[in-house]
């Protein structure tokens, strides 16, 4: 079920009414979630479900076993062990099975032998990456101690299905969203009235930018070859937009959605696009997905604590492990490397990424230094976003060349400038309200404080989304 569709505005409402006031027992509320978190789910392929209460009921035992084997370090060793292996072969079966027997027939190819591999037309499920790694968290955090099994299997299966974040994030660590559902909630007006305001704002990013966006990009994409570089470079531009807009609006929706029934999802993007590094970057984009890697890969690997060519190697290793979560596609590894090279760079030259307040702290205009540093950053993300979006690597280095050979100051071909408009306006807004958790997020100053100038800003976004919402797009980050 989409977020942004008709099914989900019935859907969202009935849930909310039968969850405040029909199943007000933490027990029943739980059942509750588990209940529409499936129909949510099974709405896109009722066999989704049989994947999911697998991984569910995997990951539950094993929090059982190494509560049962506590003090015996060898068993439970195997115990988490079996259950990373077992959910990442089904991850590697579904995601990238095809993906692998192709690359070796390819290179078997090359040295004269043809094997008879047969691939298979598998349908990726939606979102299994997501809570295949939420899956993962619960049983190394329980094999770590950071948190003790639970014997209750309907709130571990609400953990691993929570509708609003199951498909697309954030990626929830059992230490933080696991005890919620073992905790009495109560129904709070202002954070219900919050949780509105960032779903909106959401809506705005995903249904005026990004779908739009994306119109444009997949009209022009495939024929880049025949436009001039300044337009290649927007084409790119756009989509920078449209990635942002589509996956950082489903995370709002999410989180917004998250906290009408009393849950707080931790924050998944912190305005990355006005970023002054790379590094930091990093940090505010996908923020769930880039701090699972680094507690459980990047640290285990030593992280920051050997030589800094130890160093550098993790950051390889992790950045080329990222880009392959993303999808099975060269393209992505190769974006994965893209940016564990810029991240080399900076850590090889000692240049420092660690800010102690957030870009033109206590000014509404950032200096010269600053303003040079982001749009060095965006510039770097844009190129990253590139080789991200072309289909094959051949595609990314074509494109990339052309972009900065093609006509470099033919002017006459520029395509999306509204949708362009639309993408620059919003991060305007985001810019004003850079030190909030989200856009819509007004503080107590004048004319917020009034209860109608509020009303008017929403009404404004509803009718900008009716009047100027493109075609409707799937989120990007489904197919991840």
């Amino acid at each position: 079920m989409l977020f942004n569709s008709f099914e989900f505005i019935l859907f969202l409402p009935i849930v909310f009414l039968l969850y405040w006031f029909m199943f007000r027992e933490r027990q029943w509320q739980n059942l509750l979630i588990v209940v529409a978190s499936y129909i949510f789910y099974g709405w896109w392929d009722w066999r989704f479900l049989l994947l999911i209460v697998f991984t569910s009921l995997c990951s539950y035992g094993s929090g059982l076993l190494l509560e049962h084997y506590e003090g015996q370090r060898r068993k439970q060793q195997a115990v988490s062990a079996a259950n990373i292996v077992l959910n990442l072969g089904i991850l590697g079966v579904f995601k990238y099975y095809n993906f692998f027997v192709e690359n070796l027939d390819a290179l078997f190819d090359t040295l004269g032998y043809h094997l008879d591999w047969v691939t298979m037309n598998v349908i990726l499920p939606v979102g299994i990456s997501f809570y295949t790694f939420q899956a993962l968290s619960y049983t190394i955090d329980v094999y770590q101690k950071k948190l003790p099994a639970t014997h209750d299997m309907v709130e571990f299966f609400a953990y691993i299905s929570f509708f609003p974040q199951l498909v697309a994030g954030p990626i929830e660590r059992a230490t933080n969203l696991l005890p919620q559902f073992q905790q009495r909630r109560q129904f709070d007006y202002a954070k219900a009235v919050d949780g509105l305001r960032q779903m909106l704002w959401g809506f705005l990013k995903k249904l005026v930018v990004a779908d739009n966006c994306a119109t444009v990009v997949n009209d022009y994409w495939n024929q880049y070859q025949d436009l001039p570089a300044v337009s290649l470079f927007l084409l790119g531009v756009l989509f920078t937009f449209q990635i942002y807009c589509d996956f950082s609006g489903y995370s709002d929706i999410a989180i917004g959605c998250a906290r009408l029934f009393g849950f707080n999802l931790m924050r998944n993007f912190n305005f990355p696009y006005f970023s002054r590094s790379i590094p930091e970057f990093w940090r505010r984009w996908h923020i769930s997905l880039t701090t699972w890697f680094r507690d459980y890969i990047y640290f285990p690997l030593g992280g920051s604590r050997c030589d800094k060519w130890k160093i550098i190697r993790n950051v390889y290793i992790v950045w080329g492990i990222s880009g392959l979560w993303h999808g099975a596609n060269w393209t992505f590894v190769c974006w994965g490397l893209f940016h564990a090279t810029l991240l080399a760079v900076y850590n090889i030259f000692g240049i420092n990424t660690k800010y102690s307040h957030i870009v033109a702290y206590g000014s509404y205009l950032p200096n010269l230094r600053e303003c040079s540093q982001i749009a060095l950053t965006f510039f770097l993300a844009v190129i990253g976003w590139i080789i991200f979006r072309a289909e094959t690597m051949d595609q990314a280095v074509s494109y990339l060349a052309a972009m900065f050979s093609n006509k470099l100051f033919d002017v006459s071909a520029i395509y999306g400038v509204r949708e362009l408009c639309f993408g620059f306006s919003l991060l305007t807004v985001e810019w004003l309200q850079r030190g909030k958790q989200h856009a819509l997020q007004f503080s107590d100053i004048r004319p917020f404080n009034y209860r109608f100038v509020r009303w008017v800003i929403y009404y404004i976004i509803l009718v900008m989304i009716a009047v100027l919402a493109g075609a409707s797009q799937t989120f990007i980050y489904f197919q991840f």
